[in-house]
């Protein structure tokens, strides 16, 4: 068991909460802690019959829901925040331990997710049509209306903050909401959904756990089932639009996927500044690098080169990667083995193409048996065509390119076929400007490191995603438009 976890604070059993019952299952996946290997719980292996029984208790929840004003259902969604904050300490330790990532990271998760609740609670409340002079007489308006059962499919990153974040607009806009938890990172989900059976009414939030074969598929196919939204690898993402279209029924489906995100670093920043962006934007202090949002690949003039290296080394060497349940560690393990092998064997590849490793590339010394843990890393003389640089590793390793032409500082931060965000550092507010509009990336951070604000939407441009989350944006797309004609008010028969 983790440091700092009591075993008390895990339940003897986690079954799912579907309608007003409670299912076990006959197979079973195991969850693992990532600080130390051990299995902690077994969770259900949600098979197609479970994914039927929950989509039919969300449906038949649905249409109260959303007969209810927005006010009443943002005032459960602001119950439901409530109950988070009020077990947030052991919450956020058993996100913690179900991750990995570091229990200061995971305190503010937990925050962020309970926020989202309520911001999603007051715009509901923005949720209106128009009336449109579309003819000289007639009253055109529009209406706007809830798709009914919604499918969230979230990755192991956030699993506690996702579950929330990721439900809070679906809700607001009276969908119900069946969530599939991640495969790895199961227990955290499941405690939200016991604390929504608590406050919200039978049905209209599900958290469902099984892998991505058996019960994401299932979800995705499912006729009941005409709105899903899947954060996670782009491969995944591909098979989820697919497998809806192959499904029969015609679907919305939007897409959150990976990112291989340029830091580009102007002439006149200062290397301790950068480094701590650099450190930062790469998320090694709160997901082990686990994050879309990562800025794996850091561009400096070539003229500071050295001088950045060096400042980014200095600060990796700060990090202390350990149990994540131990409040001085402040980087904790990968997610899984799986993962774990995945990363490692991108660091070979890296030493392969001729890359320098500055820091890193292996198992941290004093970290406990059996976790999954990799020391932060950093390459220097990484080109832009190496593999390290192309492909999103999605762990703790940092890429340091040099550039010397800006026109082909540019082409090289679109070279690539994500688009998720990127960060330009510099004091010169056109050269800022000029960068910004003309890097491929829906979400771009001017000197910070990649803070996300629940009123502007996030998303990708090209195989980074479909759509947007967070914001009124988020909260339209969960529902649909009808158009309402009346031509003549006064009509008779």
């Amino acid at each position: 068991m983790s440091a700092g976890f009591p075993e008390a604070a895990l339940r003897d059993r986690y079954p799912l909460v579907v309608g007003d019952d409670e299912l076990s299952a006959d197979a079973t996946m195991a969850a693992k802690a990532p600080g130390t290997g051990e299995t902690v719980a077994e969770v259900p292996l949600a098979d197609t019959e479970v994914v039927d029984q929950a989509v039919a208790a969300a449906s038949e929840a649905q249409p109260a829901w959303a007969e209810l004003s927005a006010a009443e259902r943002g005032r459960y969604l602001r119950s439901l925040a409530d109950a988070v904050r009020s077990q947030a300490e052991r919450l956020a330790r058993i996100d913690a331990m179900d991750s990995g990532n570091p229990l200061a990271a995971m305190r503010n998760d937990v925050d962020y997710g309970a926020d989202a609740l309520d911001y999603f609670a007051g715009i509901a409340r923005e949720l209106h049509g128009k009336t449109l002079p579309a003819s000289a007489k007639g009253l055109h308006l529009t209406l706007r209306e809830p798709y009914g059962v919604v499918a969230r499919i979230l990755p192991f990153n956030h699993p506690l903050m996702f579950t929330l974040f990721h439900a809070a607009a679906p809700l607001a806009a009276g969908n119900t909401v069946i969530v599939k938890a991640p495969d790895q990172t199961p227990i955290s989900p499941l405690e939200v959904a016991y604390l929504a059976a608590e406050v919200l009414p039978s049905g209209v939030l599900t958290v469902l756990t099984g892998d991505g074969t058996t019960t994401g598929e299932a979800l995705v196919a499912h006729p009941g089932i005409g709105r899903i939204g899947f954060t996670g690898r782009g491969a995944t993402g591909l098979r989820v639009m697919e497998a809806a279209a192959a499904s029969g029924h015609v679907k919305h489906v939007t897409v959150e996927l990976g990112g291989k995100n340029p830091l580009l670093v102007a002439p006149d920043a200062d290397p301790a500044f950068v480094a701590e962006q650099a450190v930062g934007g790469m998320n090694f202090e709160s997901s082990q690098g686990q994050s879309c949002g990562s800025t794996s690949r850091l561009y400096v003039p070539a003229e500071m080169h050295a001088d950045v290296v060096d400042a980014v080394a200095a600060r990796l060497d700060q990090i202390r990667v350990g149990d994540p349940l131990d409040p001085t560690a402040t980087m904790g393990p990968l997610v899984s083995e799986p993962q774990l092998s995945r990363v490692q064997s991108y660091v070979e590849v890296g030493k392969s193409e001729g890359a320098r490793l500055v820091r890193g590339g292996g198992p941290p010394d004093g970290v406990p048996d059996g976790g999954y843990y990799l020391a932060p890393t950093l390459f220097d003389r990484v080109e832009s065509g190496h593999v390290i640089a192309t492909e999103e590793i999605f762990g703790p390793v940092l890429s340091v390119l040099e550039w010397r032409d800006r026109e082909d500082l540019i082409a090289q931060a679109n070279a690539t076929r994500y688009g998720l965000t990127a960060n330009i550092i510099t004091n010169d507010l056109d050269w800022a400007m000029d960068a910004a509009r003309r890097v491929q990336a829906g979400c771009v951070w001017i000197n910070g490191r990649g803070q996300h604000f629940l009123e502007t939407p996030f998303g990708g441009y090209k195989d980074s995603g479909l759509g947007a989350e967070g914001s009124m944006e988020s909260l339209l797309s969960y529902t649909r438009t009808k158009v309402v004609h009346v031509l003549d008010i006064g009509a008779r028969p």
